[in-house]
C-alpha cells in the first residue's frame, strides 16, 4: 500500500501499504477561513469546491466516470468530506507467523492525518500529524511493526474510491473481469512519481456493473524502506466482505486477503481483516493530531 506521509493539508488517500500512498493536494483550503471553534473544522465552500473539482477531472475519462459513480454509489464524496474525521477499529490478521495490527484510529479525511491507539492498552498510541510520524508507548515492543509505515495504510482499504479524487492519480480502464460469476468494470490506479513515498504501488479495483459498488481490491506494496531498487511484493487480492453503512456512507464490513496467482485470480489466503467500531467524528478538538509533548519523533 502507498507511504502518504509527504501531503499537504488536502489530500486524499489519501490516500491509502503501502503505505499508502497520497495525490497532491489541491489548496482551496488555504483561501477560506473556518469559523473559529474550538474543534476540527473546514468551510462547506471547501468541500464543494473540492467536490466539483474532482467531478470535472473523474468525468473526463472512461475510467474517471467509473470511479466517480462509485463514489456516487458510496455514499458521494461531498458526504465523505462532510462527515470529518472517520474513527474505527482495523485488526489486521496475518494467517501465517507475521504480526497482527490491531488498533483504534481516527483519521481525518481532509489532511491525511492520523492517530492510532492500541486495542490492548489505550496510552500507547502513534500518529501522523501531516508532516511527521510520531510514537508514545510504554515500551519498545507495544507496536511490533513500522507504524511510520502503518499510520495512513489502513485508510487505502477503507477509504476507496473517495481517496481517489485527487491530482497525481492516474486512472486506466482494463478488461472487464468476471468474479464469482458477476461482471465487473476493472480499474488500475497509478500515482505519479512526486505522489507520495512509494509511488510506484498499484491498484486494481473491481466495480460491480450493476451496482457500481467495489468488491475487490487488488494490489502491491513498494514502500522503498521495504524494497530497495523498484522491488515490490507479490500482488495481493483483497475481497471486500459484506457492507456497512455509516453516516450515509457504505463501507466493506471486512476483507479477505489472498495471494493473487494466474488469470488474475485470488490464491491462499493470508489475512483476515475485521472493520469494526466505524464512525465519524465532528467534535475533535484541533490539537486531536499533534504529536504529544512527550511523544518519539520518527525519522
Amino acid at each position: 500500500m502507498r507511504l502518504h506521509y509527504k501531503v499537504s493539508l488536502l489530500v486524499i488517500v489519501t490516500f491509502f501499504i503501502s503505505c499508502k500512498e497520497t495525490p497532491k493536494p489541491d489548496n482551496d483550503v488555504s483561501k477560506e477561513i473556518a469559523p473559529e471553534t474550538d474543534v476540527i473544522s473546514i468551510p462547506d465552500s471547501w468541500v464543494t469546491s473540492r467536490v466539483a473539482k474532482a467531478k470535472e477531472r473523474l468525468n473526463a475519462t472512461e475510467a474517471g466516470k467509473i470511479i466517480w459513480n462509485a463514489m456516487e454509489a458510496h455514499g458521494g464524496l461531498a458526504k465523505w468530506y462532510a462527515n470529518g474525521p472517520i474513527s474505527f477499529r482495523f485488526n489486521y490478521q496475518p494467517l501465517d507467523d507475521k504480526t497482527t495490527r490491531d488498533s483504534y484510529q481516527t483519521v481525518d479525511t481532509w489532511s491525511n492525518r492520523a492517530v492510532h491507539t492500541s486495542a490492548t492498552d489505550s496510552t500507547d498510541k502513534f500518529g501522523w500529524t501531516g508532516e511527521k510520524a510520531w510514537v508514545k508507548a510504554n515500551d519498545s515492543t507495544a507496536f511490533a511493526y513500522d507504524t511510520k509505515f502503518w499510520a495512513l495504510t489502513p485508510l487505502w482499504f477503507v477509504g476507496h474510491p473517495f481517496i481517489l479524487n485527487g491530482e497525481g492519480v492516474n486512472l486506466e480502464l482494463l478488461d472487464s473481469e468476471i468474479y464469482k460469476e458477476k461482471e465487473y468494470h476493472v480499474v488500475k490506479v497509478t500515482f505519479d512519481a512526486e505522489t507520495g513515498d512509494a509511488p510506484d504501488d498499484y491498484y486494481i479495483l473491481y466495480v460491480n456493473k450493476e451496482t457500481n459498488k467495489l468488491a475487490v481490491m487488488r494490489y502491491i506494496v513498494s514502500y522503498p524502506e521495504y524494497f530497495k531498487d523498484g522491488e515490490h511484493a507479490p500482488e495481493k487480492f483483497t475481497e471486500f466482505i459484506g457492507e456497512q453503512v455509516v453516516d450515509g456512507i457504505t463501507m466493506p464490513g471486512g476483507f479477505k486477503t489472498y495471494w493473487t496467482v494466474k488469470e488474475n485470480q485470488p490464491g491462499e489466503y493470508i489475512t483476515k481483516i475485521d472493520f469494526t467500531n466505524v464512525a465519524f467524528k465532528t467534535d475533535l478538538p484541533k490539537d486531536f493530531f499533534d504529536a504529544p509533548a512527550n511523544a518519539k519523533i520518527l525519522n
